[in-house]
């Protein structure tokens, strides 16, 4: 990401205006005294360069003119390239930052979604085990009415021996289906349960990759912080 340029002239007026209202000049201050432009590394370039004593007309003097206009050449491209690759390196930082925040906001809508839709199954399937759990209730509830039914009718209808068998092998037929019913519903059961456990691995996995990069984003940050601590020391060091 491209940072537009300050200069050393715009960084002392903000410092002088900053001293003359009576405030510190930190970075932070001078940054907001710009317009919240320019970056922190440049600003305190420029803030320790206004703050370094210019040189005697003694030391100059040591100096041949050739020579002085050498070690200044030299001293402007050390900082050019310093400061070049400091930009360069918060520019790489700025942008990985910017991809492994995408990359985590991804993997949070990724996880809310599986929470969602694992709540939804979890009830559409508790809503079906109400509802065969009503049905089976029923079903009983009424076998036992025609049990009674059919035995008052066997005490008082003996004639209708052969009526009451039929009847017999027709609630043993229901039996049967009910049996099959209960099979199915167990099925069922046991299929909804292999669901959630995989609902649950995928969630488990999805906080697994959420703490990755949150973890890649923490080491992004500690490289560059490492990177501004030696572009640092190779400047104190020039």
């Amino acid at each position: 990401m491209s940072r537009a340029g300050i200069s050393k002239e715009a960084v002392q007026q903000a410092r002088d205006a900053l001293v003359a209202r009576g405030e510190n000049p930190s970075i932070d201050a001078v940054r907001i005294e710009l317009g919240n432009t320019g970056s922190k590394s440049t600003i305190h370039r420029l803030l320790k360069e206004l703050d370094r004593p210019a040189p005697s007309l003694n030391d100059k003097a040591c100096l041949s003119a050739p020579l002085t206009r050498l070690v200044e050449q030299l001293a402007t491209q050390l900082q050019a390239e310093a400061q070049a690759r400091v930009d360069a390196a918060q520019a790489q930082l700025d942008e990985q930052r910017e991809q492994l925040q995408a990359q985590l906001e991804l993997a949070q809508r990724a996880l809310a979604a599986a929470h969602q839709q694992y709540e939804v199954q979890v009830a559409a399937l508790q809503s079906r085990l109400d509802d065969k759990a009503g049905q089976i209730l029923s079903i009983e509830a009424r076998h036992e009415q025609e049990q009674l039914r059919q035995q008052t009718q066997v005490r008082q209808l003996q004639g209708q021996l052969h009526t009451l068998q039929q009847a017999a092998i027709a609630r043993q037929e229901e039996s049967t289906r009910l049996n099959r019913e209960n099979g199915s519903l167990l099925a069922e059961h046991r299929q909804a349960v292999g669901a959630r456990q995989l609902l649950e691995t995928q969630l488990e996995q999805r906080d697994a990759q959420v703490q990755g990069l949150r973890a890649m984003l923490a080491q992004a940050q500690g490289a560059g912080d490492e990177l501004r601590r030696q572009l640092a020391g190779i400047k104190s060091g020039a």
